[in-house]
């Protein structure tokens, strides 16, 4: 295992100023972009609501197959999930009210607006890409650490429950619990 991921605490990660922090054309190449470890995925910040006058930003993520991530609701961010590689199973309640639950492929796309419940499940090893309202792009960074590194060969990072209320709280989110899906 390599220990390329750790962040030397007295520089921060390799990748800070990376991003122009301000509405300015910029480039990056596969594998840039801010990291963040959060469970066993690694999210990277592509680009932020600093990037755009707060209008959406965009997350790439490298996913282990696994367990559901928590049904969750947004009340002012919209989300898209669009499959790279892998096998990504969403759930979401639709205007009905109805549950559901698609089987995304590489090429598939998903969007879930803002109000909505919804979760999902790594099937296959995968990676997404997302555009998010802007700032909430951040949540990973507050809820995971920082990573210099892209690699799924990295432990796990297991946030407290303190910090996933504050995460969640600090981007208008609401966890919610004893949420049974279909297929789940």
């Amino acid at each position: 295992m390599s220990f390329e991921y750790l962040i030397d605490p007295a520089t921060g990660p390799r990748w800070k100023g990376v991003l122009p922090g301000k509405p300015q054309p910029y480039v990056l190449r596969r594998g840039e972009g801010e990291h963040a470890k959060l469970f066993g995925d690694v999210f990277s910040v592509l680009l932020s609501g600093d990037e755009t006058e707060n209008q959406f930003g965009i997350i790439v993520s490298e996913s282990p197959a696994g367990d559901v991530i928590p049904t969750h609701s947004h009340n002012a961010t919209h989300e898209t999930f669009y499959v790279l590689d892998g096998k990504v199973r969403l759930f979401f309640e639709d205007a009905e009210g109805t549950k559901q639950s698609q089987l995304l492929s590489a090429g598939d796309f998903g969007f879930v607006p803002a109000g909505f419940a919804h979760a999902y499940q790594i099937v296959e090893q995968a990676r997404m890409m997302g555009t998010l309202s802007g700032g909430f792009e951040r949540f990973f960074q507050h809820m995971g650490t920082p990573t210099d590194s892209t690699s799924l060969d990295q432990p796990p990072f297991i946030p407290d429950f303190p910090r996933m209320q504050a995460a969640a709280q600090q981007h208008d989110m609401q966890f919610m619990r004893d949420f049974e899906w279909p297929d789940a």
